[in-house]
């Protein structure tokens, strides 16, 4: 398959000078269009919120909702929304019938790699909300090579297709694209050195996990079904986030009927890449900014701003991998760790890389510094109630030292020990 890369610097970052406008897509302007009238309504519940706080501490009457002034005041601030939605209507309306004209600016080889990183990275911050509102800025999921849709036909067409087929699963906030990281990429590495077939899933990182892991296993097993050659072994490398996602499919196929005989039977290894399994202390974090928020009459309606942050982003407080963990709970209100435990699949062979900032293994580094994203026990699903640890075996864990959360993308090192975990004894 032809590369569409645009050319590259030595890093391997896509070289400058590329014409921002060639980025978009026709669809694009409908998308940001539902953005801005979205912020215009929230910026105004916000506004009416405070109006209605500043009216308690006066003994004035407020409305018969929480955050709702009523009157006049609440009527305007009605008026302010019905206007908003009106405009979004006519503004996706009439957006609508001009892409037709837009449409051909950009053919469906071209990888746009500036574009996909930002909607990626919007994705992981609010994509529940872009699927929620029907946003054609929502990202689907979908199988990918070098940027463009997997074509299965023909790919058994050019021969390319080998019975070792390697699925990689980005993290939050990223897509397929950037497993390519310092001019390395896993996937074509272990493709050279082990004949696996790479194919690279994209997905709406701000979705739960759990909802995620029921539609990856769905596709997985369309996968493995029309693939041109029989498979042999499946493999699976995810990199953060995705771990998880990997780790609910997993339990979804299990609990499945058709388990027994779809692609779960031929998973062979699973390689998590920091893989938060017990959870990110950032996003604990950014619970108690919602607590501190709520706490007084005149900043409870700014902890809006604070909960805009997708059901994604909030799955990654504990690792939640099941529908149970967050169904039926407040996501924003800060709770114990109440999942479900859930084990490593059983029959497959799963390893844990880890990565530490620090120079050498100590309490600070290991609960604290981690890779600056994910705690060291958390990559190696050690928890303190050994109920909820997960058993990888010593031999099948790996920590390396002075190195950060997306730099074990392209670290040879890592690279090394990818090959020699995934070689055939």
């Amino acid at each position: 398959m032809p590369s569409s890369r645009p050319p590259r610097t030595p890093n391997g970052v896509p070289a400058s000078g590329t014409n921002p406008l060639r980025q978009l897509r026709a669809s694009d302007l409908r998308g940001v269009a539902r953005l801005a009238t979205q912020a215009t309504t929230g910026i105004s519940r916000v506004a009416e919120g405070v109006h209605q706080s500043v009216r308690g501490t006066l003994g004035l009457p407020g409305g018969a909702q929480p955050g709702r002034t009523g009157g006049l005041t609440g009527l305007i601030y009605q008026s302010i929304r019905g206007v908003t939605h009106l405009v979004d209507a006519g503004l996706q309306a009439g957006l609508a019938r001009l892409e037709p004209f837009f449409s051909a600016s950009t053919t469906s080889t071209e990888v746009l790699w500036e574009r996909e990183a930002v909607i990626a990275a919007l994705n992981g911050v609010m994509g529940d909300r872009l699927r929620q509102g029907g946003n054609p800025l929502c990202t689907h999921m979908g199988w990918y090579q070098q940027g463009l849709p997997l074509d299965v036909r023909a790919l058994g067409a050019s021969g390319a297709a080998t019975g070792k087929l390697l699925v990689l699963v980005h993290g939050l906030c990223m897509n397929d694209l950037q497993w390519q990281h310092g001019g390395h990429d896993h996937g074509a590495h272990l493709a050279q050195a082990l004949g696996y077939t790479p194919v690279y899933l994209r997905y709406n990182t701000g979705q739960h996990t759990s909802t995620n892991g029921a539609e990856l296993s769905g596709l997985l097993e369309a996968l493995v079904a029309s693939w041109p050659v029989p498979v042999t072994e499946l493999a699976v490398l995810a990199h953060s986030m995705g771990g998880l996602v990997v780790r609910s499919a997993c339990q979804h196929a299990a609990n499945q009927a058709q388990g027994a005989s779809g692609w779960l039977p031929r998973l062979r290894q699973v390689v998590f890449l920091g893989t938060p399994h017990h959870g990110a202390p950032l996003e604990r974090a950014g619970s108690w900014v919602d607590v501190l928020l709520g706490s007084t009459p005149y900043s409870r309606p700014f902890a809006r701003l604070a909960q805009l942050r997708s059901a994604g982003i909030t799955d990654l407080r504990y690792g939640h991998v099941l529908d149970a963990d967050w169904q039926g709970r407040d996501r924003f209100r800060s709770r114990p760790d109440q999942r479900t435990p859930v084990p490593l699949p059983a029959g497959v062979d799963c390893y844990a890389v880890a990565a530490t900032l620090a120079a050498r293994r100590s309490p600070v580094a290991e609960r604290l510094v981690g890779d600056g994203l994910v705690p060291l026990h958390s990559a190696l699903g050690i928890h303190d109630d050994a109920g909820r640890g997960l058993s990888f075996a010593k031999d099948r864990q790996a920590v390396f030292y002075r190195l950060g959360h997306l730099a074990m993308l392209g670290d040879a090192s890592v690279a090394r020990q990818l090959v020699q975990w995934m070689e055939p004894a």
